[in-house]
């Protein structure tokens, strides 16, 4: 009993401290969990849960995130769930949409709240690391103590927010611990872990929302592989993930405008006569390409004559 009025005592002490809140996203979450949502660090109580049927309307809503993270819930399951570990998977509200746990953790996940149908925003269950990860729109680990509730100070939690193929926020990936030799380099593990199936997901939604466009990676230094671009046969942008968005500066009125993949990537331009005959030149290569080279069938797949494929290749410097 005296930790927890020790812990209240200290989140009331560092609330009270500008300083403090501007340098520590704890601190600014304590905060407004006292100021907007009129809360208490020394309540104990667990997360809001939904009635049955908002929660399968809640499921319905997001039935397409679902089925794009059950893979990754999956996999991440059979590492982190054999130390001890709940998964959880959100959508943007904090409604725990999917979880995975083993039978031996569950009562005490249970008690906790961390369960399907649980609602873990800040203004349901003060700082946590879905809430608050959601409020901040970024990745964050709460451990222990940094919770706001005297309830949760047991409990360790890494969460990343994951975003839509337009690159809003959608929903929320978190695994939680209360396991005591947990640490902070351990949570730091399986944030990276968090992070890092985080934005497959993301990646499976944005492949799901453009099926049949081809795919173009950005270069980009900070992540790469989460820098995409989704393109039509013609070259245009159909839509970009939230990284390369960032890289490129593309919104969704400049996609909707219409641009095409090359300027996007601020490729060397040419004039329209060169896309003309650049155009061309790859129509041909194709046709030759799948042809295995055979000069007749190609001239038959394109709808001319050997002799006009010749001359075509002559003039494009492609025998």
């Amino acid at each position: 009993m005296h930790e927890h009025s020790a812990h209240a005592e200290h989140v009331y002490t560092c609330t009270q401290r500008d300083s403090a809140a501007a340098s520590s996203s704890v601190v600014a979450s304590w905060r407004r969990c006292i100021a907007m949502h009129q809360l208490a660090p020394e309540e104990r109580r667990a997360p809001l849960r939904l009635m049955d049927q908002e929660f399968r309307q809640a499921r319905e809503q997001s039935e397409q995130l679902i089925a794009n993270a059950t893979d990754e819930l999956d996999r991440l399951f059979t590492t982190a769930g054999k130390a001890g570990c709940c998964l959880l998977l959100t959508d943007r509200d904090g409604i725990a949409l999917e979880r995975r746990g083993a039978i031996g953790d569950d009562k005490e996940f249970h008690d906790l709240g961390l369960w399907t149908g649980s609602v873990w925003t800040e203004a349901s269950i003060g700082t946590n690391g879905i809430g608050t990860a959601l409020a901040d729109e970024r990745s964050v680990s709460i451990f222990r103590d940094q919770h706001f509730f005297c309830s949760n100070i047991k409990l360790s939690c890494t969460t990343s927010p994951i975003r839509d193929h337009r690159g809003q926020l959608a929903a929320a990936l978190d695994i939680s611990t209360c396991r005591d030799d947990v640490n902070e380099m351990t949570l730091g593990i399986l944030a990276q872990m968090v992070r890092d199936a985080a934005m497959r997901i993301e990646i499976n939604l944005f492949r799901s929302a453009y099926a049949g466009a081809r795919f173009v990676m950005v270069p980009s230094g900070t992540n790469p592989t989460a820098a995409l671009l989704a393109v039509d046969r013609h070259d245009l942008v159909l839509g970009a993930t939230r990284a390369a968005r960032l890289a490129l500066k593309l919104d969704d009125r400049s996609i909707a405008a219409g641009i095409p993949a090359a300027d996007a990537l601020h490729e060397t331009r040419m004039s329209d006569d060169e896309d003309l005959v650049e155009a061309e030149r790859a129509a041909l290569l194709r046709a030759l390409t799948r042809s295995s080279g055979n000069v007749s069938q190609a001239a038959i797949a394109l709808g001319m004559s050997r002799a006009t494929l010749h001359r075509k290749m002559k003039k494009l410097n492609l025998h």
